[in-house]
């Protein structure tokens, strides 16, 4: 195996950050390498999208692309530009004339050379901060001579790998537990299909999520400020600065005292309780705070409970059945699950985050340390949990810090685990989702269409060791060779074929071309889903996702 390295390889062998195999990332404490540093300049605008603790799993993250292609080395960009910590490109190919067209890496005076060296100390130029290395060998050679080559990587990135190799590498980084991103251009086609085994994620980051005010059943130290501000006696300015939550809980304690103990229930006493709130303001066009409570009604005005996805993870046979093998989410898990189910009375831990509102700077500073302070006594009685459970496990008491234990009371509302298949399963008939592939089929212009033909020029590359279309005298009857092989396809799937001949005509126009535009497109799809999984945060898509690029369609299936 011929490896040239160009700086000193540093990976992670196939774990996260926190060396947490199972995705599950935590904030990386005591460091502060960012703050006031040129780096908290240069990564400015992602460190606000994924803080300080996810660019650092970046930053010790390994990644592997297989083959330097247009969509593979556009995939490599936008991990290096945010600053992955290593990459390392396997390709045995050298660049050929269509690579220079296709590839923005790649240029004339690269043809003859190996493809996966030009692509390394092109992309090197990027950014000083990441390492890169490059193995000049086939994948097939790999798996053969080395297969646990891979072990070593966060994630494997493949690119344009044929069928059956690409099945041997997906068993083989299954086994090994190693997550990997199958990406594809193919005219104007892009396709990806992520396999992992269960995902568990913490920070998932829900886009419209619900401020954890507890109005419903506030807290003591809330109630008692709540009781200390007295609305009538205040002066009109004071009035007008008073936050909003203050003025929810005192209207809310009139309502329920005429309503037998019971809060606002359906739209029709929402908006009489909105009335109410109305009517208090002293100047109706003027008191801001009196506005932000009315539209807060729908949303803040709810029972307190624990989200069904969440109850399903604290049901969750691993969450109840602990072991010494057991990963560190689930033992937080487990802890959560005491709390909700005594401290909590039903509820979970407090987030101890407010949002924006207007007030006075005194009230909103008191109002935000009195849930910061209930957020950090729950955290605090979670960690106690945490440490007798690890106790019972003999493992050490700093496996899991206080600091990871308040991250994941904080982000609790949203915790997530996805159930992975292996592509194995999907290209094995009995053990495929074919039924929800066939219901897709029913409508003809379902996206699903374009992973049908995907898989059946595989087909066809399996008869005839190239793709239809690849030659241009040979079009007109590679294309009654496709159709043959997506009725073999649709009848090893039970089904009968449903396609348009446009869609058939089309896939042999494109000649397996890979077309920039299409491969750009993907490769900033791609390298978003390898920084949800390295980081841990955000839920990356489950299966496969299907592009369309003349209509600009995205769709996600799982298969």
């Amino acid at each position: 195996m011929d490896s040239n390295t160009y700086l000193p390889d540093v990976s992670l062998r196939g774990k996260t950050a926190d060396g947490c195999a199972d995705g599950c990332i935590m904030a990386h404490t005591g460091d502060n390498r960012y703050e006031e540093s040129p780096k908290r300049i240069k990564y400015d605008r992602q460190l606000r999208l994924w803080d300080d603790h996810g660019q650092y799993a970046l930053e010790a993250a390994h990644v592997c692309l297989i083959n330097a292609s247009a969509t593979g080395t556009e995939i490599l960009k936008s991990l290096v530009l945010p600053g992955v910590g290593a990459f390392t490109i396997l390709d045995g190919k050298i660049v050929t004339g269509d690579d220079a067209g296709s590839n923005f890496f790649l240029d004339k005076d690269s043809i003859g050379k190996s493809r996966a060296k030009v692509a390394t100390e092109h992309l090197l130029e990027l950014n000083p901060d990441v390492r890169g290395e490059f193995v000049d060998e086939t994948l097939e050679c790999i798996l053969q001579a080395e297969p646990k080559f891979f072990s070593k990587f966060t994630s494997v990135i493949a690119t344009n790998v044929k069928e059956p190799t690409l099945l041997k590498l997906a068993e083989t980084l299954w086994e090994q537990d190693v997550p990997l991103l199958v990406c594809r251009s193919y005219g104007m086609i892009g396709y990806m299909r992520l396999q992992f085994s269960d995902r568990t994620i913490i920070e998932s980051r829900p886009e419209n999520e619900f401020h954890d005010l507890r109005l419903d059943g506030p807290f003591p130290a809330l109630k008692k400020f709540a009781d200390s501000i007295d609305l009538e006696k205040l002066t009109d300015q004071e009035h007008g600065h008073v936050p909003f939550v203050v003025i929810l809980l005192k209207y809310l304690d009139s309502w329920k005292s005429r309503n037998d103990g019971q809060m606002p229930k359906n739209m029709k006493e929402k908006n009489l309780f909105k009335a109410e709130i109305a009517k208090g303001a002293r100047k109706k066009d003027d008191e801001e705070n009196f506005e932000e409570a009315c539209r807060a009604v729908n949303r803040s005005i709810t029972t307190t409970n624990v989200p069904s996805e969440v109850r399903e993870i604290l049901n969750n046979p691993l969450c109840d059945n602990l072991s010494s093998e057991s990963k560190l989410f689930w033992i937080l898990a487990k802890a959560l699950k005491e709390f909700v189910d005594n401290e909590g009375q039903g509820c979970l831990p407090v987030r101890g985050v407010i949002p924006d509102m207007t007030s006075d700077t005194q009230s909103y500073i008191k109002l935000q340390n009195i849930y910061k302070a209930k957020a950090d006594e729950d955290a605090h009685i979670v960690y106690a949990r945490v440490q007798q459970l690890l106790s019972n496990l003999a493992k050490p008491p700093n496996f899991i810090s206080e600091h990871e234990v308040k991250v994941f009371c904080k982000n609790a509302h949203c915790l997530r685990v996805l159930h992975g298949r292996s592509i194995k399963d999907e290209y094995n008939p009995e053990k495929s989702n074919v039924q929800s592939l066939i219901a897709d089929l029913e409508h003809e212009d379902s996206d699903i269409i374009f992973y049908v033909l995907l898989r059946a020029v595989d087909k066809f590359h399996s008869e005839y060791c190239r793709y239809p279309g690849q030659t241009n005298d040979e079009v007109e009857s590679d294309i009654v060779k496709l159709k043959n092989c997506v009725s073999s396809l649709m009848s090893e799937w039970g089904c009968s074929p449903i396609m348009k001949d446009d869609y058939v005509h089309e896939m042999c126009r494109f000649g397996a071309a890979e077309l920039h535009s299409v491969a750009a497109f993907i490769g900033g799809c791609a390298a978003q889903e390898v920084i949800k999984l390295i980081t841990g945060q955000y839920v990356p898509f489950n299966n496969t996702l299907t592009y369309y690029a003349v209509t600009q369609s995205t769709s996600v299936y799982y298969l």
